[in-house]
């Protein structure tokens, strides 16, 4: 991929007019997490959550405009709403990459302004962007041109030395003037040299009080904030002085937790689907899904926290890990971890 190395231009002094029509309710979504929402984790979240708005794992410009595009932006109608997360710097390719999102179907596009891992570095994918506002704002800027669904960005607090909350309302006001008006906020800095994206995710303090500030400093953009965010009650309290909230591997590790996310979060009216409901719906399209050859680990990984803290819980798990990944294994596999589950 081509990356223009040329020098950050000055700021520009009023938000561009960009054309696009934003429906997308993100008052709660999932994160976008590398190796583990796929297409199979998605659908199974979204018969959790009518209302949660899903994200794939990060795609670079590259994958898709050489690797296989059809399968990075393969997705089950079920799935929506649904945003596909870019990778990249290059304004081009990105622009590019965002109107083959739309022509798939996609609801929104988010850039990748916050993955702090060195493959991605090399490339000027990610976190390191945030040394360069000015350059998102391009980026930003040429992907809102070239679509007419909205395009969101989602970055950290700061970076290594870069971490004052002066210089994360200058990367804000530089980003805003491109005329994007969705900031997701990891409430974490990122520390590009010495630590792993899992440490990352753990060792920077959280400091949500910054995100808190961001939104009483522009109360015309819509700010999400995501980090360290493990219960629906941690969500109704950031909800008081942000947009949205955004959960990521709470999500994972523990799934039932989004079941309440549309009566809690959205409609107190809505059902809350029980456990056995969800997994006879994963039943069915696991079904489909082995006779178009998908091979079972693929989708039973997702459901291994389903039964978190029941009764049963960890045999339910153990049976899944014990049996998924065995030649021929089939749906008989889930059958069989669901008797394993206490009534």
């Amino acid at each position: 991929m081509h990356i223009n190395q040329t020098a950050e231009t000055p700021a520009k002094t009023a938000v561009n007019p960009v054309a696009t029509r934003d429906t997308v309710n993100r008052r709660f979504s999932v994160a976008p997490m590398m190796d583990w929402t796929d297409r199979h984790c998605r659908y199974f979240h979204r018969q959790l959550s009518r209302n949660a708005l899903l994200y794939t794992e990060m795609v670079t410009t590259g994958a898709l405009l050489h690797g296989d595009a059809r399968r990075f932006l393969r997705y089950d109608e079920a799935e929506h709403p649904i945003a596909l997360q870019l990778g990249g710097s290059d304004p081009d390719a990105l622009a590019e990459c965002s109107r083959m999102a739309e022509d798939h179907g996609y609801d929104e596009i988010n850039l990748n302004v916050g993955c702090p891992s060195d493959r991605v570095q090399n490339n000027m994918i990610g976190a390191c962007l945030m040394a360069h506002p000015q350059r998102v704002a391009d980026c930003l800027e040429r992907m809102q041109s070239a679509v007419s669904i909205p395009v969101t960005v989602k970055h950290r607090l700061g970076i290594d030395e870069m971490d004052s909350y002066e210089e994360l309302q200058r990367f804000i006001e530089i980003v805003r003037q491109s005329g994007c008006r969705t900031f997701i906020v990891h409430a974490r800095k990122a520390i590009l040299a010495g630590l792993s994206p899992k440490e990352n995710r753990e060792v920077p303090p959280l400091k949500y009080e910054w995100v808190y500030r961001i939104k009483q400093a522009f109360p015309d953009l819509e700010i999400i904030i995501n980090g360290g965010i493990k219960s629906l009650d941690q969500c109704e309290q950031h909800l008081q002085h942000v947009d949205g909230v955004m959960i990521g591997r709470e999500a994972y590790q523990n799934p039932y937790l989004l079941a309440e996310v549309d009566q809690r979060l959205h409609d107190p009216q809505q059902p809350v689907p029980t456990r056995a409901d969800v997994m006879e719906k994963m039943l069915d399209y696991t079904a489909r899904e082995l006779a178009a050859g998908t091979y079972l680990g693929h989708i039973s990984r997702h459901l291994l926290g389903l039964f978190h803290a029941q009764r049963g819980g960890r045999q339910f798990r153990r049976h899944l890990s014990e049996n998924a990944h065995k030649p021929g294994a089939g749906i008989d596999v889930l059958k069989a971890a669901m008797e394993r589950i206490s009534d």
